[in-house]
């Protein structure tokens, strides 16, 4: 939910929409990814009502610059289910933040422009979805309008050489124009048929934390003043409204000329599901919670790749981890062959662990396992998943990925 989303917003009843609960209903975070100008965003139009480039840069640009975000409630024979859409950059400047997105996402829809076919971003955001652990995949060939039958079905040659020996080996390849709004419907009947990932209610919860911003209007009076918002998703347990939570690694502060981060806590006034107020947040769909916290704390994304859960049940922040990792044969995102050369003692590599991105160096090498030292720290969850890129030429590139141990 975005800012804009927020201010406009009146409050529904979490029943109302086709009839159904928004507290219960079954619920898909779905990313979509894909090269720069593929067509991702206009393809969410058309499923979703919406344009998730909101921000005034990425409208006088035509690019998305952040993640965007859009939902949509669809039915098939009598089934509802809630979508929340994460659209994320193609732009090759942007990777760490197309690896964000993908760490809050049970599915993803790979677009690929029919009259351009498979370009370097195609085959990096494809690697990037495999180092998140996303296995469902849907790949769109948009753009069909733009070229003739026979090159449409050379292209879908193309596609399926591409995928051959990758996690999307066996995804559904869908021709579509966006643009014309044709074959539209059967990309919402394949989200429809997607297989409900297996919720953790039961851990303590664990909120990753998106986006943060003030929805506050200039001149707004006192009384009516809202506190901070956190966007993202629940990855397990519940949070519920009054509940007090506690935000890591929280804020930054100089102090010795050493910069400390301090933990922030707070409460959970509200909860919104898209434009829909609930009462109890589960796993599943993105969520947005207004906070009693000082908007200068939450404005401008500030707080994007803390973790939030219930007061003392998060690990302590660290500014050093072991992983386990591999690494790929290839760079991907550049449009010569260039192999990816092994990790170096003291090499300082990018780190995308969750929503949170960090610079880590590496202190120890043994076989695939690598302690290193953080530039900024995170909380630790045994058996994350990280995506791991190194510097060519100017541009993080995505050489790999790992866990934590």
């Amino acid at each position: 939910m975005t800012e804009e989303d927020r201010r406009k917003m009146k409050p529904k009843e979490t029943k109302g929409v086709l009839g159904v609960d928004i507290q219960n209903i079954e619920m898909l975070n779905i990313g979509v990814v894909g090269h720069i100008d593929h067509g991702k965003t206009t393809l969410l139009h058309r499923l979703t009502g919406k344009f998730t480039d909101t921000h005034s840069e990425e409208l006088k640009r035509g690019i998305t610059i952040k993640l965007g975000y859009a939902d949509v409630i669809l039915e098939k024979n009598g089934k509802k289910r809630y979508i929340s859409f994460v659209d994320a950059p193609g732009h090759e400047m942007l990777m760490a933040t197309m690896l964000s997105g993908a760490a809050i996402i049970d599915a993803a829809i790979l677009v690929i422009a029919a009259n351009e076919g498979v370009k370097p971003q195609t085959k990096e955001h494809l690697m990037a979805l495999q180092t998140k652990n996303i296995k469902k995949i849907i790949i769109i060939q948009n753009k069909i309008d733009l070229i003739t039958k026979e090159q449409a079905e050379q292209n879908y040659k193309e596609i399926k050489e591409f995928v051959r020996g990758t996690i999307a080996e066996d995804a559904p390849i869908i021709p579509v124009s966006a643009q014309q709004n044709v074959n539209i419907n059967k990309v919402k009947d394949i989200l429809m048929d997607l297989e409900i990932p297996e919720r953790n209610l039961n851990e303590n919860s664990v909120f990753l934390i998106a986006r943060s911003f003030d929805i506050n209007k200039p001149g707004t009076s006192v009384s009516e003043l809202h506190g901070g918002v956190l966007g993202g998703i629940l990855k397990q347990g519940k949070l519920k409204i009054g509940d007090k939570i506690e935000i890591k690694p929280g804020i930054s502060k100089k102090k010795a000329n050493q910069i400390v981060y301090n933990t922030i806590k707070t409460k959970i006034t509200s909860i919104y599901r898209g434009k829909y107020k609930i009462n109890e947040a589960t796993p599943g769909g993105s969520l947005a919670f207004e906070t009693e916290l000082d908007t200068t704390l939450t404005k401008a994304d500030s707080l994007s790749g803390c973790i939030a859960s219930l007061e003392k049940t998060l690990p302590e922040i660290s500014d050093k981890i072991q992983i386990k990792f591999s690494l790929f044969d290839t760079v991907f995102g550049t449009e010569k062959h260039q192999k990816v050369e092994p990790l170096k003692l003291n090499e300082g590599v990018l780190l995308n662990i969750n929503t949170s991105i960090t610079v880590g160096q590496v202190t120890k090498l043994k076989d695939n396992q690598a302690d290193l030292f953080l530039k900024i720290p995170i909380v630790p969850i045994k058996g994350e998943n990280i995506g791991i890129a190194r510097n060519i030429e100017g541009h993080w590139r995505l050489i790999g990925y790992g866990e934590i141990i």
